[in-house]
C-alpha cells in the first residue's frame, strides 16, 4: 500500500476519532438516577450435577455433596468416599434490580470454585442467594448455558475455546424477598448525576423549574439535585416519569487528554488548548550491517582461518519536523499540525507528554 495514502487515511481516522460532537439535549433519565433506586448484589454457594467426567476432584466437593444429602434426609456411612467427576462446587452470583417483587425471575452467573474442567451440560441444584445482610432474597436452579468448550486427546493435546468453567442461567433465580427503597418516602426526590458536574446540575434544576414552577428543584452540589415531589406513591411515580423525560443540555466536560501508552491511542476533548510553544519532532534511524571478513592462510603455511568482524553503521535523521503552536491553539489546529508533518499516533503521544511537561498543555493529561 502507498505510504502517503496510508498516512492520509490514518490522519482522517484520527481526526474523526478525537473530535468531540457539539453538545446536544439529553433526557434527564440518561444523565441521572433517583437516589435509593439501585440494584443489589446476591451471592450463593451450590452444586452443579450431570457433568460428563469434567467435574471436581477436590475433597471439599465431597463434603458439600454429603451435607446436601444429609439435608435431604439421606445419612451416609462415614467411610464412603463421595468423590465424583460428575459434580462441581460453584459460586452463584446475581444482580437484584430495584423494585423486584417476589415471584419475578432474574439471571444468574455460575462459576467453578474447584478444579472442574467444564460445566457444559450441567444443572445447578437449588441454591439460596443471599445479600450483604445475610438474608435470602432469591433461589437459583436450572440448566447452565456454557459458551466455552474444552477437549483433550490421549496424547496430551488439549484445546480450550472461551471459558468452559463458567456459565449462565437465564431467568434462573426466583425472587423471594423484596428490597425496600426510599423512593416513596419523604417529601423530596433526589437525582444523582452519573458524572458530577456543577453546570449540568444547575441546568437540570433550571429545566425542572421552568416546567413545574420556580422552587420545585434546587441543586445540592455538583452531583445531586433535590426535587419536591408528591407524597402519594402513585402521584410520585407519575411525576418522576415526567421529570426524567425533560431535555437538558449538559455542561461541557473538562479539558482532558487520555493517552493509552501501550497502543498509542489518544483521545482529546474539544476544549483542549495549547499555550505558545515550539515543537521539534524527528525520527532518528540507525542501521548497523555486519560484514565479517574471513582471512584464509595459504597452503602449508601453518596458519589458522580467522574471521574479522566488520560493521557498517548508517545514521539517518528526517528533516522538516519543527512546528509552532500559537496562543490559544484549538483541537483542530493541533491535529492539522501533527498530521502535516506525518506523525503517527504514537508520535502524537510523545508530543502531548512533552507539551504537558513544558506547561504548555492546558488540559488534564491521563495516561493509562
Amino acid at each position: 500500500m502507498n505510504i502517503q495514502r496510508y498516512q492520509r487515511w490514518a490522519s482522517v481516522l484520527l481526526a474523526l476519532a478525537i473530535v468531540a460532537p457539539a453538545a446536544q439535549a439529553e433526557r434527564i433519565k440518561d444523565l441521572t438516577q433517583v437516589a435509593g433506586v439501585r440494584s443489589n448484589q446476591l451471592i450463593g454457594y451450590g452444586l452443579v450435577v450431570g457433568l460428563t467426567n469434567t467435574g471436581d476432584k477436590t475433597r471439599f466437593t465431597s463434603q458439600a455433596l454429603r451435607n446436601m444429602m444429609n439435608q435431604l434426609g439421606i445419612t451416609l456411612p462415614a467411610g464412603i468416599d463421595l468423590r465424583s467427576k460428575n459434580i462441581a462446587v460453584v459460586s452463584v452470583q446475581a444482580e437484584l434490580p430495584a423494585f423486584s417483587k417476589p415471584g419475578q425471575t432474574i439471571d444468574v452467573n455460575v462459576g467453578s470454585l474447584g478444579d472442574a474442567k467444564s460445566l457444559r451440560g450441567g444443572s445447578l441444584l437449588m441454591t439460596p442467594l443471599k445479600g450483604a445482610d445475610g438474608q435470602v432474597y432469591a433461589i437459583a436452579q436450572g440448566n447452565l448455558v456454557v459458551g466455552g468448550l474444552s477437549a483433550s486427546g490421549q496424547d496430551g493435546s488439549k484445546i480450550t475455546v472461551n471459558v468452559p468453567s463458567s456459565g449462565r442461567i437465564p431467568n434462573g433465580a426466583t425472587v423471594e424477598r423484596e428490597v425496600p427503597t426510599g423512593f416513596a418516602q419523604g417529601g423530596a426526590m433526589v437525582l444523582n448525576l452519573h458524572t458530577p458536574d456543577f453546570s449540568t446540575a444547575n441546568q437540570i434544576a433550571a429545566a425542572i423549574n421552568r416546567a413545574y414552577g420556580e422552587g420545585t428543584a434546587r441543586p445540592i452540589d455538583g452531583s445531586s439535585v433535590q426535587v419536591a415531589a408528591p407524597r402519594d406513591p402513585a402521584q410520585r411515580v407519575s411525576f418522576a416519569s415526567m421529570v426524567e423525560n425533560l431535555n437538558v443540555s449538559p455542561g461541557d466536560a473538562a479539558a482532558k487528554v487520555v493517552v493509552n501508552s501501550r497502543t498509542g491511542t489518544v483521545v482529546i476533548s474539544n476544549h483542549v488548548r495549547v499555550q505558545p510553544a515550539a515543537v521539534s519532532h524527528g525520527n532518528l534511524t540507525v542501521t548497523i550491517t555486519e560484514r565479517p571478513q574471513v582471512s584464509q592462510p595459504g597452503p602449508f603455511a601453518g596458519g589458522q582461518t580467522v574471521v574479522t568482524p566488520k560493521s557498517d553503521i548508517n545514521v539517518q535523521e528526517e528533516a522538516n519536523r519543527a512546528f509552532v503552536f500559537n496562543p490559544g491553539v484549538t483541537l483542530d489546529e493541533i491535529v492539522n499540525a501533527v498530521n502535516k508533518v506525518g506523525a503517527a499516533p504514537s508520535d502524537l503521544v510523545a508530543i502531548l507528554e512533552a507539551l504537558k511537561s513544558a506547561g504548555a498543555l492546558r488540559a488534564e493529561l491521563i495516561v493509562i
